[in-house]
């Protein structure tokens, strides 16, 4: 997008270039003097801003910085990580959860690397193409690292926005975000300096000030531009998220030794939850009724799979984790096979099962499921 093309002023806003810049430099002056010093922050480099911008999806800023900077020393460009095994991706994911960004940072990187477009894309549309990138991942980039006149809309700055425009409306409504986003282009548009301090700007405002609950308005920059404060209305705004249902699920996983010591893994398949991390063999037992029953569904469905029911011997182990509206109960049972030449390796060929037997100590070295992670980790406690 050129600075030529300047969008319209959004409809219902009743907001002009001229108030539109005033916004943009209270923010911009506010920032100056109250920015956090975050990592992303020190670079330009288009490569590192993705990453940042990738690992910071559904995922607290403290949670993610000790991530991206282990990420960055093993996967410093674009082509270390293109060249790397996906496993060794996952590895270093573990525990930032939503495991399909790490798939699509790789496959991305990997594109990049074939069309030569190194050391990153530098057109805001060529980034829109990669995988795994939407809009708002796109302009971030193409904002960030080259300064392209790129409206944001996220978690944080849709918040803002709809504040000081008054929106009303659920912002998960399709009118509501085209809204967001024709106040957001329109804002970069009327202001004349860089756009990646304003987007960063913006941003902080809603993450520092602009909270969901009890927004700090007596210390905005913004309060005076703010409809949602001048009205007396930045507690309803926005309005309120429908509440989220839970569902309770029952699971029980095998925790199957050989003789050798190692244990049975299996990688989870497209189709499943944590898609290509590997796993415990584990089956979800929620229609079960009582312990026995759970235990002989779980058994007879690891027989469908690899030929023989595993010997259990006791309950080991209880995991409670989360995951998007699921609230699960992993019951852990340790089990044994007569060797892993029990396992029917045709029959797992044919279901497109993938296994492999490893030492506890191996288990560091892999990309698991955080629920399997945390099987691991008391694997390892168990041994000392």
């Amino acid at each position: 997008m050129s600075r030529s093309q300047k969008p319209n002023t959004p409809k219902g806003s009743s907001t002009d270039p001229t108030q539109l810049k005033a916004i943009a430099h209270a923010a911009v002056d506010w920032f100056s003097k109250h920015s956090r010093d975050l990592p992303w922050r020190r670079t330009r480099i288009a490569y590192r801003i993705w990453i940042s911008e990738c690992m910071l999806q559904q995922t607290q800023v403290t949670t993610v910085i000790p991530y991206y900077e282990k990420f960055l020393k093993r996967f410093p460009d674009v082509q270390s990580l293109a060249a790397s095994e996906l496993d060794e991706v996952y590895q270093l994911w573990a525990g930032l959860g939503y495991y399909r960004r790490a798939r699509q940072l790789h496959a991305a990187a990997l594109e990049v690397v074939a069309s030569g477009q190194l050391p990153f894309p530098a057109d805001r549309d060529a980034i829109a193409k990669l995988p795994g990138i939407g809009r708002y991942t796109a302009n971030a980039i193409a904002s960030f690292a080259y300064d392209q006149p790129c409206g944001i809309v996220e978690a944080n700055t849709q918040r803002l926005y709809a504040r000081l425009i008054g929106c009303t409306e659920p912002l998960t409504q399709t009118p509501t975000q085209r809204k967001l986003w024709d106040f957001a282009e329109a804002i970069v548009s009327a202001w004349p300096r860089a756009s990646g301090e304003l987007n960063q700007a913006l941003m902080e405002i809603g993450s520092q000030v602009c909270s969901p609950k009890a927004p700090a308005c007596q210390r905005c920059p913004l309060q005076r531009h703010c409809k949602a404060h001048l009205t007396g209305m930045s507690d309803v705004i926005p309005a309120a998220k429908p509440k989220k249902t839970i569902t309770e699920l029952r699971e029980i996983g095998f925790l199957i030794c050989d003789p050798q010591g190692r244990w049975l893994l299996r990688r989870r398949q497209s189709s499943e939850r944590w898609a290509g991390l590997w796993d415990f063999p584990r089956y979800d037992c929620t229609e079960c009724q009582g312990d026995s029953s759970s235990l002989e569904h779980a058994m007879k469905e690891f027989g469908n799979v690899y030929g023989s029911k595993p010997r259990v011997s006791s309950e080991c182990l209880s995991v409670k984790h989360s995951v998007t509206r699921y609230r699960i109960l992993l019951r852990c049972y340790l089990a044994e096979l007569d060797g892993a030449g029990a396992i029917d390796k045709k029959r797992v060929a044919a279901r497109d099962e993938t296994i492999r037997w490893c030492q506890t100590q191996e288990l560091d070295l892999l990309g698991l499921s955080s629920s399997a992670r945390k099987v691991a980790d008391w694997l390892k406690k168990r041994e000392f």
